[in-house]
């Protein structure tokens, strides 16, 4: 027969064991929820902060660079003109008969603002050879087509009633027929300045 205070004893046992498996059931919840946060989730978030952080980064970079980045002084607002330049298979290059031709053209694009190319005529020097290069400049709009070479001379010349609005500057001795959209310049010491000169009387003419 139990005593009143076997009962209690025997109560508080079974109280005492519910409470510790119940503890135990609540732990074992937050074991497996942290390691589910350290898990998957934890690497989401994880993800997602270092990415959040990159972002602020790459800002905060690119506004340094615009605020510690001086202007490009070298930078030219060209106005819509082009002179293109005809040569022989050398080019530009020094010593090349067109050599001082392009650097008395450079001179008049930064004075005058205009763009200025060159393209070579490869293959056979001929007047044949060199008249689709010549129609690609005037194909190409450009105002003003210079011409250096003799096969290139004669492919100019040659086009110049064909195109009234385009002005051709050819390097040759004066002779033929005169037009008023061509210019010659004769070859010699003073063959750059004279270009740059001619050029730049023609841009002013419009």
């Amino acid at each position: 027969m139990k005593t009143r205070r076997a009962w209690r004893e025997t109560e508080r046992q079974a109280a005492r064991k519910e409470a510790a498996e119940s503890g135990t059931r609540v732990s074992g919840v937050l074991a497996a929820g942290a390691g589910a946060l350290r898990g998957r989730v934890g690497w989401a978030l994880g993800s997602v902060l270092v990415l959040v952080l990159g972002l602020l980064g790459a800002r905060m970079f690119a506004q340094s660079e615009e605020r510690g980045t001086p202007p490009d002084t070298r930078a030219r607002a060209y106005q819509d003109y082009d002179a293109c330049l005809l040569t022989d298979e050398r080019g530009i290059v020094s010593g090349a008969p067109a050599a001082p031709v392009w650097e008395g053209m450079q001179a008049a694009s930064v004075d005058k603002r205009i763009r200025v190319t060159f393209v070579p005529v490869m293959g056979e020097q001929s007047v044949a050879n060199a008249r689709p290069f010549l129609n690609g400049l005037v194909q190409r709009d450009c105002e003003i087509v210079v011409a250096s070479g003799a096969p290139q001379v004669s492919a100019a010349e040659a086009a110049v009633e064909k195109n009234p609005k385009v002005r051709f500057v050819t390097v040759a001795q004066e002779g033929g027929a005169g037009h008023d959209n061509l210019v010659r310049v004769a070859p010699g010491a003073s063959l750059k300045s004279d270009i740059t000169a001619t050029l730049k009387r023609l841009v002013s003419e419009g």
